[in-house]
């Protein structure tokens, strides 16, 4: 099951039909939209900050979303993807965005709606990534633009993996609860 701890009197909202792993951690001043999905070791801490998430948000494996004490809450729109390992900290990600495997946003970014930001890219501090821009690099920067195709077969097409995925996940552990699992 899932570690969801209170912090400061705050309590992690979770909305329907979510999948949360059974070793994902969320802590504190969280809120989570509806079709979302927690992924293996994934941690997601409100406390020093709030995070807010949208609906359709899948955050893959050893994900690690946090905010910045008394300055840079963590802002994540819908239909976003953060891949494997990424870290999101005290920044704002506008709707239809791919976060891939490994990138790192840190403080006070901005990315703005159907951006991506590549594998392993690291994107600096106040850093404003303009709609429909990619991204990459150490650090990064732009170096392209997401065409209709590429916003269609990899930003919309991996949200609505995930939720798919999610749903096996949730089917499973219905299915455990009926066998006294």
């Amino acid at each position: 099951m899932a570690l969801i701890k209170n912090i400061l009197d705050k309590n992690p909202l979770i909305g329907n039909e979510c999948f949360l792993s059974d070793t994902c951690v969320l802590i504190g001043n969280v809120t989570i939209g509806d079709q979302c999905s927690v992924w293996f070791n994934a941690v997601i801490r409100g406390d020093v900050n709030f995070i807010k998430i949208g609906n359709k948000v899948n955050i893959q494996d050893n994900a690690v979303i946090h905010c910045t004490y008394m300055k840079y809450p963590t802002i994540i729109g819908n239909n976003v993807s953060i891949g494997h390992n990424a870290i999101i900290h005290g920044c704002t990600i506008y709707d239809n965005v791919l976060i891939g495997m490994g990138a790192i946003v840190m403080d006070g970014v901005t990315v703005e709606s159907n951006a991506i930001i590549a594998a392993g890219a690291v994107v600096t501090q106040r850093k404003h990534i303009f709609e429909g821009e990619i991204w990459a690099g150490i650090p990064a920067q732009k170096i392209g633009m997401v065409s209709h195709q590429l916003q269609k077969e990899k930003i919309l097409q991996t949200a609505n993996n995930y939720i798919k995925y999610s749903e096996w996940y949730r089917k499973n552990k219905d299915n455990e609860d009926d066998k006294g699992m």
